[in-house]
């Protein structure tokens, strides 16, 4: 009978274990999340603002207050910038804002046991569009993939169960003196 007991408590402590480092760490494991906010592209001394949108997924590990993470990110923006009064005689030239894929990491510290304050770093490459317009034409005169880092801080907060949202605040550079800074919130889950 005793021998029994124990087998029973041993078998509990280990099924519990997990659940209770869940418990522990709720910033560890897989996350999936969709992203969406402010866009600034700047070029040759002009900007244009405009709306991002995409999805991130990631794996963060956690130890004791400490987080590092690895993630991946693909964005589509509205942004695009066009010059000339776009008449058969002038015809506008447009430069619109494309995909931007990211990968990097983070880093952060939870505060408070549900949030986590990071900042981030990585490889960035976006695509941009050149068009031309005559009023009744479109032209696409070509396409062009940018390289870049980016750099970023956030907050993110656990909610119930494994769900979460976010706050962030990214600047990414890119080659040819193409910049852009974003503003963004995300609604995520971990698994």
């Amino acid at each position: 009978m005793r021998t029994i007991i124990s087998a029973a408590l041993v078998s509990t402590i280990a099924l519990a274990a997990p659940a209770m480092a869940q418990d522990r760490a709720p910033f560890t494991g897989a996350r999936a999340e969709a992203v969406v906010g402010y866009d600034r592209v700047q070029a040759g001394g002009g900007h244009e603002d405009g709306v991002t949108y995409g999805g991130q997924a990631g794996y963060d590990f956690q130890a004791g207050h400490f987080v590092a993470g690895i993630e991946g990110e693909a964005t589509g923006s509205s942004t695009d910038a066009c010059d000339g009064p776009g008449s058969v005689a002038s015809p506008n030239l447009c430069v619109k804002a494309g995909r931007d894929l990211y990968a990097g990491g983070r880093i952060g510290a939870v505060v408070g046991g549900n949030t986590l304050l990071y900042a981030k770093a990585g490889y960035t490459n976006a695509r941009v569009r050149l068009t031309s317009s005559d009023g009744t034409t479109t032209t696409t005169l070509g396409g062009k993939n940018l390289d870049g880092v980016r750099v970023g801080a956030g907050i993110e907060h656990k909610f119930g169960g494994n769900f979460y949202g976010k706050a962030e605040y990214r600047y990414s550079n890119y080659e040819q003196g193409v910049s852009r800074h974003g503003v963004l919130a995300g609604v995520g889950v971990r698994f």
